[in-house]
């Protein structure tokens, strides 16, 4: 981690000394992002490389070869200390949450992933978890590459009703009324006030709702990037077919699934910030009891 730390500071005074400040700023914000999602970009290239390749009579299944590069991947990233132990715990339990949703999801007739495999159970390919698991990787990632606090960050059970409601719904809304509307609602009153502070080379905030939304974006093109791959399809939709714009809404709310789940197990910028507002909230409490 310590070498991966010492390049990333070289890459910055060298692009801080090359370029006018702004443009450096940018630069650097870029490439920081593009390091955060190392996982899911790398997997990404490989649902691309391997569509772009592979035959029918090849030896291995395409699904099986994504399997054993997905393994491989997050091997490597513990090996040479691009995700620390901490952050693998996060993307294991992504890994099984979206897992969970691939069984029910396919079994509803959502989406289907038209190739065979060994490595498939149920008609979900085991690589498909790592697709959601390279979403935690991200965001635990993203966190500590910026230095990310989040202030003033709501109730901590709050946002873990938040979460599971966001998951029930995706499950519950083919019995039940789909309650979409009205969890995005609930994302803008319980995060709304909830400014992300974060460092390129100064330091800037944005509301996580907003920040959210970019993100799920970002993650809207990349989902259709892999839908013209053909590695999956969506029902009612031809092979190749473009994802539809409420995608983007699925991964805006999956999004905070994702967040929360990070901060079951990585707390240490809540803690801070949390911390930080008792001290604040003491010494007022201390200067109003002088001034009385």
């Amino acid at each position: 981690m310590e070498n991966t730390k010492t390049l990333e500071r070289g890459l910055g005074r060298t692009v801080r000394n090359t370029l006018p400040t702004g443009l450096a700023e940018f630069t650097m914000f870029v490439l920081k992002q593009g390091w955060a999602c190392l996982f899911g970009g790398l997997l990404l290239a490989a649902l691309i490389f391997t569509n772009a390749i592979w035959t029918d009579d090849w030896a291995i299944a395409r699904y099986d070869a994504l399997f054993i590069y997905a393994v491989t991947l997050q091997a490597c990233m513990l090996l040479f200390r691009l995700e620390t132990w901490a952050e693998a715990r996060v993307i294991a339990l992504f890994h099984l949450t979206g897992t969970g949703m691939e069984f029910f999801k396919i079994a509803a007739g959502s989406w289907a992933y038209p190739e065979e495999a060994v490595f498939m159970i149920a008609g979900v390919p085991l690589f498909s978890g790592f697709m959601y698991a390279s979403v935690g990787s991200y965001i635990a990632r993203v966190v500590r590459i910026f230095g990310m606090t989040f202030a003033p960050y709501p109730p901590f059970w709050m946002t873990v009703a938040l979460a599971c409601a966001i998951y029930v719904n995706f499950f519950a809304h083919h019995f039940l009324p789909d309650m979409r509307a009205v969890l995005f609602l609930a994302t803008v009153l319980v995060f709304g006030r909830t400014r992300i502070t974060f460092t390129v080379g100064q330091t800037y905030w944005m509301p996580l709702p907003v920040a959210a939304f970019l993100a799920s974006s970002f993650l809207w093109i990349a989902e259709n990037i892999g839908t013209l791959t053909g590695t999956w399809v969506y029902a009612g939709s031809a092979e190749f077919d473009w994802a539809s714009l409420s995608k983007m809404g699925s991964w805006y709310l999956l999004l905070y699934v994702s967040f929360v789940t990070v901060t079951l197990v990585i707390r240490a910028p809540l803690i801070k910030d949390t911390h930080a507002r008792q001290g604040s909230r003491q010494m007022h409490q201390q200067r109003q009891s002088v001034q009385s």
